[in-house]
């Protein structure tokens, strides 16, 4: 997507990189994965976290494609052994611009990866679980780059923008789930 301004008005257009997104092999095998371990593991899930099935499902399928998208090899590691180096690029600590993000590129896409976890976090209520998952989530990022940067063998470059644009989009995801999750029930309340 990108903004463009004419005549004092402006216009939003979508670009999503699907290239992009098709250059991430274990992506949709991930998916599958992810749908057949929620489907075990939605009952303990449920009962730990106090949530409903969908909630729990969208934990664990969510938490699967951030893995399957950033913890798999890459297309050259599995085609032609190509091997990352143990660096980390630190070029970029802030916040990407906005045109960026919406350009849904390596920036927008690590960005849309966060929004459905912090989301599910934000819907789940409140609870010590709830503040264990959320500071499970903000160190996610972290965790991921450096396994990137010390596993070569997944040929995936470590970087600070990463870090940024995933914990963009899990505050985004939080923010959206715990407003959605207020409204509804300010709405159940006053409906009763």
């Amino acid at each position: 997507m990108h903004l463009a301004a004419t005549g004092g008005e402006f216009h939003l257009e979508a670009r999503v990189d699907f290239g992009e997104i098709l250059t991430i092999p274990w992506l949709l095998p991930g998916l599958v994965i992810s749908l057949a371990v929620a489907f075990v593991l939605d009952g303990p899930i449920e009962r730990y976290f106090r949530t409903g099935p969908v909630l729990s499902w969208a934990l664990v399928v969510s938490l699967g494609i951030i893995v399957s998208a950033t913890l798999t090899p890459s297309r050259d590691a599995i085609d032609s052994g190509a091997a990352g180096m143990r660096v980390c690029d630190f070029a970029r600590v802030e916040l990407a611009p906005i045109r960026e993000i919406l350009l849904f590129g390596d920036t927008g896409l690590n960005v849309l990866l966060f929004i459905p976890l912090g989301a599910t976090i934000g819907l789940m209520p409140r609870s010590r679980h709830k503040a264990v998952v959320i500071a499970a989530a903000v160190a996610l990022p972290f965790a991921i780059e450096g396994t990137q940067a010390l596993v070569r063998s997944l040929d995936r470059a470590c970087q600070s923008a990463d870090v940024v644009d995933n914990l963009t989009g899990l505050a985004i995801g939080l923010v959206g789930g715990m407003v959605v999750g207020w409204l509804a029930g300010t709405v159940e309340r006053r409906d009763r």
